[in-house]
């Protein structure tokens, strides 16, 4: 007979959920786990990890175009295949899930291919029928995509999942919204052939990364032929024979244009539905769940974790307040996640890779306090691996306090970005002044040298300027 009565039940199985019940069970606890789709969530099956996939295969596509700069013939005419790359990154995704699978069994988790809902105190309906009795309940139910009235998603209209398995290249692509997905699934339709169109509403693509790093990603972005517009929105849209016709309202003035296929990339909203709130103590604000600092709702003995909890929508950040909650729980001593210390990546071509507050933010916040900032600022140009390797255009931005030397912010663009900036989210941890990153030593060549070089450049010591 199977066990319905636990220690701790997460709904949810993504990069949130699934973390929350390994880390119970480590613990002591007995723990299920509802899922009413994959395993993995969102995340592994059609996000992080499937989008990585494909945007790998255009790096190995562009490096077989760009063999001959690096003194290898015969790569120059590779050609993209699609259905192989898409193939590829399904497999990937499918070999994942099938991990996650074998973790929740090598752990004692009990997993519950269904939707939960809240029934009372300690209970969670399932829609098989069946009741769960839990002592501590964490919902981790994640977000989708968030749809817009002017383009609804179709054939040729696309959200994430239908641009994750295209079966052709588009002609002709426009890309709504210039965060972190529009500009990942620009940089992959570009670099297979497509002409691309990027669009956000905002002054700037990526508008959450600092100003500068963004200027430079759309100079970027438009170097390899993508069309970036911003101050740009969609205002209506017909699908016809040839494709999908738009009007863009773009400062001011109308324009209409036919794409042949157009992907939706404008933000996501929490999945808060039929989770029998109404009748709890458990808020929501703008689709996502209020919570304190440990996780905790408005009703005892329920929690939330992940996307479904709020910005910033990350795998990592899920992963991490899924520990801490599940730590608290169990009475462990835990602090609340800082925000500031959460690293944020794009994984474009380049990439952007930040932590803690921008330029802009971090003078606001002297200013405030009547103190001042440092910035330092060091190009991939000056660094002899960037140079050996071909990727010699990027750099590194720091912000510290002018008094402290804290670091109060790191902000990275280049097509290694992602893996550099754990180094200042280490130092950040660890509450590093610029003393002690100065005085580290950095092996040499190393990408990483560059980190080193932006820290001295904000107190005039830069090397190799």
């Amino acid at each position: 007979m199977t066990k319905t009565s636990f220690d701790l039940v997460v709904v949810g199985g993504g990069p949130g959920g699934y973390v929350a019940a390994i880390r119970g069970a480590q613990l002591g606890m007995s723990v299920a786990l509802v899922e009413r789709a994959e395993l993995g969530g969102i995340c592994l099956n059609w996000g992080c990890i499937p989008t990585k996939a494909l945007l790998h295969s255009a790096t190995v596509l562009r490096a077989c175009r760009e063999a001959a700069h690096y003194g290898v013939t015969g790569a120059g005419e590779a050609r993209p295949d699609l259905a192989a790359m898409v193939a590829r990154s399904r497999k990937v995704a499918g070999r994942l899930g099938q991990g996650v699978a074998h973790l929740m069994k090598k752990n004692g988790v009990t997993v519950f291919a269904a939707s939960a809902r809240l029934a009372g105190s300690g209970k969670l309906a399932l829609d098989n029928g069946a009741t769960l009795a839990a002592k501590h309940i964490i919902l981790a139910t994640g977000a989708r995509a968030r749809e817009l009235p002017a383009l609804p998603v179709g054939e040729r209209i696309w959200a994430y999942r239908q641009a994750l398995v295209a079966d052709a290249i588009p002609a002709s692509l426009l890309v709504v919204g210039a965060g972190a997905i529009g500009a990942e699934f620009a940089s992959f339709y570009r670099a297979v052939g497509a002409e691309v169109t990027l669009i956000d509403m905002t002054p700037e693509i990526l508008p959450q990364e600092d100003a500068e790093i963004s200027q430079l990603a759309r100079k970027a972005f438009e170097k390899q032929g993508i069309r970036v517009l911003t101050r740009c929105a969609v205002t209506a849209s017909s699908t016809t024979a040839d494709g999908v016709k738009v009007t863009l309202e773009h400062d001011g003035k109308k324009i209409e244009q036919t794409f042949d296929r157009v992907i939706v990339a404008a933000g996501i909203v929490g999945n808060v539905e039929n989770l029998g709130l109404e009748k709890t103590r458990v808020k929501v604000e703008k689709t996502h769940i209020v919570t304190d600092g440990l996780c905790r709702t408005g009703e005892p003995g329920v929690y939330a974790i992940g996307d479904v909890a709020g910005a910033p929508w990350l795998a990592h950040k899920a992963s991490h307040e899924a520990v801490l909650c599940v730590e608290a729980i169990a009475g462990l001593p835990v602090h609340a996640i800082d925000p500031l210390r959460i690293p944020a990546c794009t994984y474009s071509y380049p990439q952007v890779a930040s932590i803690g507050m921008t330029e802009a933010r971090a003078r606001e916040h002297a200013t405030r306090h009547g103190g001042d900032i440092r910035v330092g600022k060091f190009t991939f140009a000056g660094n002899g691996k960037a140079i050996a390797m071909g990727e010699d255009q990027g750099l590194v931005k720091t912000v510290f306090d002018a008094k402290s030397g804290e670091l109060l912010g790191a902000h990275i663009i280049h097509p290694e970005a992602s893996e550099l900036i754990t180094g200042y989210g280490v130092a950040a941890s660890l509450e590093a002044t610029e003393e002690d990153l100065m005085h580290t030593v950095f092996a040499h060549p190393t990408l990483s040298e560059t980190l080193h070089e932006s820290v001295l450049a904000a107190f005039g010591r830069a090397l190799h300027a």
